[in-house]
């Protein structure tokens, strides 16, 4: 075999890097998602309200130069609300992600490598968790420890990573049988540094990807949560909360449905379309 036909890791990650761009659809989800963070963090300075002035002469305004997405019930800005809103939808998404993907990665992985009746144990527990239905676990969750930004967050990562659990301890238990683990173990090396130094590192495509495609499902069941009156409480917006104002609002005054329902769809499809690009970049395959 000549030293040219041998792929470095340098050689991989450019490859992958030269795939992903020329993924167009991934490209279009970067994209959108670098304008919504942008937005999320300008939008609210821009607009000269807050999202809790009250101005109800103004209240149910449509779409104008002065209110660009309108006014709600109270007169509040709905264009300020909803940018505020990404702010707090956002991260609570991307932070229950990546908790999912912390706890997922330790369990699934000292699962894997201690193997036996570790492994055994570990993986049961996990398994009789993921028979739970997940919605209806963090709804009653929420329901016991009250509405909120900190509850909806343990809430959702009771249960939400066993999924990562489960494709971690599936790449370490694949990997541990390669030639580089049996050298390392003659070596000498620990089981700790061989896990973290070697066989997490050459996990970390299916742990991208899966970490991406956790995030639009963690800003679903936020929005869906505080559009049941389990999550985010007024006068604070989320999307859920307002997309629950909007909806009774429906016939006479859509514009208050139809801003902050728009921008959850699109926000979750633009995670998509990242996750999708990343796991053909990346060669997973499903």
């Amino acid at each position: 075999m000549k030293m040219d036909d041998v792929e470095t890791p340098q050689s991989w990650q450019k490859a992958a890097y030269q795939r992903f761009k020329q993924n167009r659809l991934a490209i279009v989800g970067m994209t959108i998602l670098g304008i919504l963070v942008f937005m999320a963090l300008i939008g609210p300075l821009i607009s000269g309200y807050t999202y809790y002035d009250l101005q109800l002469e103004m209240k149910n305004q449509p779409p104008s130069l002065q209110f660009w997405f309108g006014t709600d019930e109270l007169g509040r800005d709905l264009f300020t609300r909803v940018w505020y809103g990404a702010r707090i939808s956002l991260f609570v998404g991307i932070t229950a992600a990546i908790i999912d993907v912390a706890i997922g990665i330790l369990w699934g992985s000292i699962a894997a490598y201690a193997g036996g009746i570790i492994d055994e144990v570990m993986m049961r527990i996990a398994d009789i968790l993921y028979a739970l239905p997940y919605l209806l676990v963090v709804t009653l969750l929420m329901v016991v420890m009250g509405s909120g930004l900190i509850p909806i967050i343990a809430a959702m990562t009771v249960i939400g990573w066993i999924t990562m659990a489960r494709i971690v301890r599936g790449q370490i238990l694949q990997l541990k049988e390669y030639e580089f683990v049996l050298a390392a173990k003659a070596l000498g090396l620990g089981k700790r540094r061989i896990l973290f130094r070697h066989l997490l590192p050459n996990a970390l495509g299916p742990i991208i990807v899966t970490l991406t495609l956790t995030i639009p499902s963690a800003i679903f069941v936020e929005a869906f949560l505080s559009f049941l009156g389990l999550g985010i409480q007024a006068p604070v917006a989320s999307w859920g909360t307002m997309v629950s104002e909007g909806l009774a609002a429906l016939h006479y005054y859509p514009w208050r449905l139809f801003f902050p329902a728009f921008f959850v769809c699109i926000t979750i499809l633009s995670f998509n379309l990242i996750g999708e690009g990343l796991r053909d970049a990346l060669d997973i395959k499903s």
